[in-house]
């Protein structure tokens, strides 16, 4: 049963979106992502004021990281997120640690998401799991690694090029691929040029694990850098390691519209999880409160988005287990009513 063993045989050598949409229907028409991994770090005590970000506790806490995962397993999560978003061996290397240690930490990230699910299932072993339960390891853009604020802005200077950006992504992929998750989560993609940098990676190193590109809008019509979505969703639609794609880390009001932007290029599964609504200070590194919306109002833009034909969503920055948890019983009372007896 694919619940019970994430991926599930012969998912690798399939097309991405087949795979995906396979997942999907196990999960009953909707899948569940989790939610803000940072978020619930620092409210668990965890100082993420570092470069490294919610990386950090790779090497300060990992047994944080396996609560938060699990945390939102229980709250309905299918898919649980690793914490690699800003792990990159460069980064590790610039703390000291060796080309060989970088990539254990890399790797361990996946281990631990792995470790959760394991634990999770062990867990409810008397009721049997039905629907996936996979894992997807995090890959964030060069600007997320940089920590200025440019993975909102898709503007990085000199070093955008694409032989560079596939130089700087290329060992980093195949670590997190090699140590076995279920996808490869592609996050917050600033700008065209590192979109086509991946597909090309994606390519070159063979990875047969599907994969997701996720976008961030500011303004509901482009992405971060003004590149148009239409274009970046038509680079991932090229792919066919690409399994669905979507949008991460934008407000909720801007997702009816991105999504069917996305719907004009590609058949792919579309796969929405967006920010609280909040502000991100990029100079003071720090969300501004009170800038977003309650988990209910969060909540109460599902249905349309399902409507429009998203079919993988949860939260991400300054979304909770407790927004994750809304979501799910949201799609299954959704899922009920569209299955009610005919009287």
């Amino acid at each position: 049963m694919v619940g019970k063993s994430g991926g599930g045989g012969g998912a690798a050598e399939e097309d991405g979106a087949a795979a995906v949409r396979r997942w999907v229907e196990a999960g009953g028409g909707r899948l569940v992502m989790d939610g803000g991994l940072a978020t619930e770090l620092e409210a668990n005590g965890a100082d993420l004021n570092d470069p490294l970000w919610s990386a950090k506790c790779l090497l300060s806490s990992p047994h944080l990281i396996r609560k938060v995962h699990l945390d939102y397993l229980e709250a309905g999560a299918n898919i649980i997120i690793t914490a690699s978003y800003q792990a990159t061996i460069q980064g590790f290397e610039s703390k000291g640690f060796s080309k060989e240690q970088s990539e254990d930490l890399l790797a361990k990230s996946v281990e631990i998401a792995r470790e959760a699910r394991d634990m999770f299932l062990k867990e409810h072993s008397d009721r049997p799991i039905q629907h996936p339960i996979l894992v997807a390891a995090s890959i964030g853009s060069y600007g997320a690694y940089l920590a200025d604020g440019s993975e909102y802005s898709g503007d990085y200077g000199e070093a955008g090029t694409l032989e560079f950006l596939k130089d700087f992504h290329k060992r980093r992929l195949e670590v997190l691929a090699e140590a076995g998750p279920d996808l490869i989560a592609f996050e917050t993609i600033p700008n065209k040029l590192e979109a086509q940098a991946y597909v090309e990676l994606l390519d070159e190193c063979n990875i047969s694990i599907p994969a997701w590109f996720s976008f961030n809008s500011k303004d509901g019509v482009h992405i971060v850098s003004g590149d148009s979505l239409i274009e970046c969703a038509t680079i991932a639609n090229g792919c066919s390691k690409v399994g669905a794609v979507g949008i991460n880390c934008t407000p909720p009001r801007f997702i009816h519209g991105l999504i069917l932007s996305i719907r004009k290029v590609t058949d792919k599964p579309i796969l929405i999880y967006p920010n609280s609504g909040e502000r991100y200070d990029a100079e003071k590194k720090e969300w501004v409160e009170s800038t977003g919306v309650s988990d209910g109002d969060f909540v109460s833009y599902v249905n349309e988005w399902c409507k429009d034909g998203a079919v993988l969503i949860g939260g991400c920055c300054r979304t909770t287990p407790n927004t994750i948890k809304a979501i799910s019983r949201s799609l299954n009372q959704r899922h009920s009513s569209l299955h009610l007896p005919v009287a």
